[in-house]
């Protein structure tokens, strides 16, 4: 904490504006709570540490939704922790997104007529550079916005001196216990980013392509082979059968003709077909098919590439230099031509990989690529989930976890791309490799040469728990703040992200897990539960609802919808009701401000307490120890509508109210219901503070005149519980609500007084009776009083007198029409049930409309004669 930390709190005060303006409140109070050093963690302090280390946004983006709703969790998690007295670390940082910040800056060349090339890579990494300090990180501002309570001094990079430092070491180790090596293999390739992708980064969608089936070979030595990709034909090297299918049994060892080809191609055996599918004989292009390249591989098969980078065909002949769908057009054409197409089907639709940054077709390419070896990695990071030492959340997310860590293939870790972590591998003028480590010197000398690749970003973002804390180096944070306590993240990233890590973290800090918990989230959808896509039309700039409702309310409304692991619906209407939730907790304040609500002093002795003042504390310790609970789960939406409920329903509707004739007659009952109303809203406020940190800082220094709540002391449950307490205003709230409904039933307006005999001797609520005719609006009998109506409720009985109110006659005129009504909609649903014909000729939804109908025909019949039976009679 800064020296301005130190400082002696404001005096307290009892004003505050009338209504409550984020806009006025928000910036100037987070860039305070910045300057006096609240976020910044100290290593050497003796407090526990708790951990969270950001999920590094892209240096390209900006806040959207998704980042909102988790970071609002992580902040709430950290304030959290900080209030309970842990040395709370939320680490802020980003990625530097390789694919796409350099997407970004050939996009801007391109607008000045140039390429990457024209530029050289030294030249054009500069201006990456460049792009980053002028339009990068914007993002950062924005979750200032948000509230984010980061630690701003240890702020990281993926690319800055100490990670890349990181980067550099472990890639050496890796090499050294040769679980980094070099070999061609079928690759997925971008021929827009031109660059190899992994397969995560591969969408696959239903596409509108074709069919066909093509004969190979003449005469008798003839088979059909289907393919959705005529133009690689170019590149095939046999067709397959399986061994066992008697079809082909003569033609396994021959050489058949290639169309358009001058070559011929073995035919070979393989258990890799199927020969229930198709016609039981597939093409065999090693180059561009990953199954045909393990065909390939085991037949002893030439790998003929047919495409370059930009998917254009490199073949000589009539279809050299076109692109590969202008060759798939020109080469089914030409078989055509010569008889060679048995079948053609169109549309034929079937799942095919785009990139997931361009949306560009894939194309699987051979090439040689940089590799991790994940086998014992991948058994290490499942190990740890299975043995309890990393637990995620919710529990039935594990099942993924498994699925991907158990199957993981060989990571291609390599980019064909200029911006990111250059693979530290140099290559000699007589063959030679030399991996070479941060403090290595690099060969130098005529022929040596650094391989021109860099990493794949989740290579160095899966480094992220401890290369952020300094490592390798064996730094002070890394001691205090390392394994994190938790990673909070969305479900969709298992593979890219938390897989990485765990394989990292284990392998790099000796078994070490990088974090206890993974605790996943669902995806933020629109308020019909729909995927948020600017195709859609339905994307919601989160900075949009904060200028309209304030920050607070944008939190709030995201943290109620977080259910564990499942998605997230939110729309505008529910951001408007948590900005009157916010104002609410202000009004409230206010008004316990202004009626001498105060912190100052213990609580009075319970002895001296009213039922109404004991309720209150008995139901707010109880919502302590259930808020707890909700968050050592991680159920957010639990806790924040607990808070909700609470705050609203049984401290600003209920007790507030209550207070109101207590602290009219004044004396000691008032003064204690001051020092009660006091205290809740005190721990009110502290639980409130970490979904919603603006608007409860600012009456929480109000109230208590403390310096912030942000390093206030989080609320224990202090067991206090007065169950009889409880029943009793149960009881109140009962006879409030019953009579209420009454009125309005009558339709007698909310402020309309009205003569009342209460009967409450020999009941819990005697004391209470001027409590009850204020909130009911309930005049004294009087010497002309006569009963109207009685309503026995919880023991008491209030009797009304209605006759200057309303028209008896009309309203029970009015009642037994609506009876009728009732009653005649009953008979018809009774009847139709009762129809076997109906019945069994009826669909199953007509069917359950109508046993609807006749449940709401029973209830608004009791419901009316209910009212009936408590008018008097005209």
């Amino acid at each position: 904490m800064t020296e301005n930390a130190q400082q002696q709190p404001p005096a307290p005060s009892t004003e505050l504006p009338t209504q409550y303006a984020p806009a006025d409140v928000e910036g100037t109070l987070y860039e305070r709570w910045v300057e006096r050093g609240y976020f910044a963690a100290d290593a050497k302090s003796d407090k526990p540490a708790y951990t969270i280390v950001i999920p590094p946004p892209n240096v390209t983006g900006s806040l959207h939704l998704g980042h909102a709703f988790q970071h609002t969790l992580m902040d709430a998690l950290t304030r959290r922790k900080r209030m309970q007295g842990y040395e709370s670390l939320w680490l802020p940082g980003m990625d530097h997104a390789g694919i796409a910040t350099q997407n970004k800056v050939e996009q801007q060349l391109a607008e000045e007529g140039k390429s990457r090339q024209d530029l050289g890579r030294e030249a054009f990494v500069e201006r990456v550079w460049q792009w980053k300090e002028e339009y990068g990180g914007k993002i950062l501002g924005q979750m200032r916005r948000l509230g984010d309570g980061v630690d701003w001094d240890r702020e990281r990079f993926t690319m800055d001196e100490g990670l890349s430092k990181a980067v550099q070491t472990i890639f050496k180790k890796l090499y050294d216990d040769e679980l980094i090596y070099r070999a061609e293999r079928i690759i997925n390739w971008c021929p827009r980013c031109l660059t190899a992708i992994s397969d995560i980064e591969v969408e696959y969608q239903e596409d509108d392509g074709e069919l066909i089936s093509i004969k190979y070979g003449e005469g008798d030595e003839t088979l059909v082979v289907a393919t959705t990709r005529a133009e690689t034909m170019l590149g095939d090297t046999a067709v397959a059968v399986h061994p066992d299918d008697e079809r082909y049994q003569h033609l396994v060892g021959k050489r058949i003709k290639l169309p358009l080809t001058d070559r011929t191609i073995p035919v070979v055996a393989d258990t890799h077909v199927d020969p229930e599918f198709g016609t039981g004989a597939v093409k065999v292009t090693p180059a561009h098919d990953p199954n045909d390249f393990a065909i390939g591989q085991r037949h002893g098969l030439e790998s003929i590439t047919v495409m370059d980078e930009r998917a254009v065909i490199t073949v000589h002949g009539p279809f050299g230099g076109l692109d590969r769908f202008e060759a798939r057009s020109a080469i089914v054409a030409a078989l055509r031509s010569q008889g060679r197409i048995v079948a053609e089907k169109r549309p034929y639709v079937h799942s095919v990989g785009h990139c997931s940054r361009c949306k560009t077709t894939i194309e699987p390419r051979l090439s040689m690529q940089w590799w991790v070896k994940v086998g014992p990695l991948a058994k290490a990071a499942g190990d740890a989930v299975r043995d309890g030492r990393v637990k995620i959340h919710p529990e039935d997310m594990s099942k993924r976890y498994f699925d991907w860590v158990d199957n993981m293939h060989d990571w291609c870790i390599s980019r064909q791309l200029w911006w990111g972590h250059r693979i530290p591998v140099w290559y000699g003028p007589e063959g030679e490799v030399v991996c070479v480590g941060p403090d290595d010197e690099a060969p130098t000398g005529e022929g040596w040469k650094q391989d021109s690749d860099v990493l794949d970003t989740w290579f160095s973002s899966g480094l992220w728990p401890f290369s952020t804390l300094g490592w390798p180096e064996q730094t002070a944070d890394l001691r205090k703040f390392y394994p994190t306590d938790v990673l909070l993240t969305g479900h969709d990233i298992i593979f890219f992200w938390v897989a990485r890590m765990m394989m990292f973290g284990l392998y790099a800090m000796d078994g070490e897990v990088p974090f206890r918990t993974i605790a996943l989230t669902g995806l933020v959808r629109d308020e019909r539960g729909k995927k948020m896509s600017k195709s859609f039309g339905n994307v919601v700039d989160p900075l949009d609802w904060m200028d309209k409702y304030g920050s607070d309310a944008v939190r709030f409304t995201l943290a109620r919808g977080a259910n564990p692991g499942t998605d997230v619906p939110i729309g505008e209407e529910w951001v408007q009701a948590s900005r009157n939730f916010a104002n609410k907790i202000w009004n409230a304040t206010r008004f316990a401000l202004m009626n001498g609500a105060t912190v100052e002093g213990p609580l009075p002795d319970a002895s001296e307490m009213s039922a109404t003042d004991r309720w209150i504390l008995s139901r707010l310790h109880k919502t302590v120890a259930e808020v707890d609970a909700f968050y050592d789960d991680f159920q957010f939406a639990k806790l924040s509508d607990s808070l909700y409920h609470f705050a609203w329903d049984e401290v600003f509707d209920w007790y507030v109210e209550l207070s109101k004739t207590t602290f009219q007659a004044g004396g000691r009952g008032a003064e204690v219901s001051q020092r009660v109303l006091g205290e809740v809203l005190d721990v009110t406020l502290k639980l409130l503070h970490p979904v919603v940190p603006f608007v409860t800082d600012t009456l929480w220094t109000t109230l208590t005149g403390g310096e912030s709540v942000v390093i206030a002391q989080w609320p224990e449950d202090s067991g206090f519980r007065d169950e009889a307490a409880e029943k009793e205003i149960e009881s109140l709230q009962s006879v409030i609500t019953e009579v209420r409904r009454f009125r309005a039933d009558q339709g007698l307006q909310p402020g309309q007084r009205v003569p009342a005999r209460l009967t409450l001797d020999g009941t819990a609520l005697a004391p209470h009776e001027a409590a009850i005719r204020q909130l009911l609006r309930l005049q004294p009998e009087g010497d002309a009083f006569a009963a109207t109506a009685t309503l026995p409720v919880a023991g008491a009985t209030v009797a009304l007198d209605l006759s200057g109110t309303i028209d008896v006659a009309a309203e029970r005129k009015r009642l037994a029409k609506d009876l009728a009504a009732a009653e005649k909609e009953k008979a018809q649903a009774t009847a139709k049930l009762g129809n076997e014909a109906f019945l069994a000729k009826a669909p199953d939804n007509v069917v359950d409309k109508i046993r609807g109908r006749l449940a709401k025909a029973d209830e608004d019949i009791a419901r009316i004669q209910a009212q009936l039976d408590r008018l008097p009679q005209a």
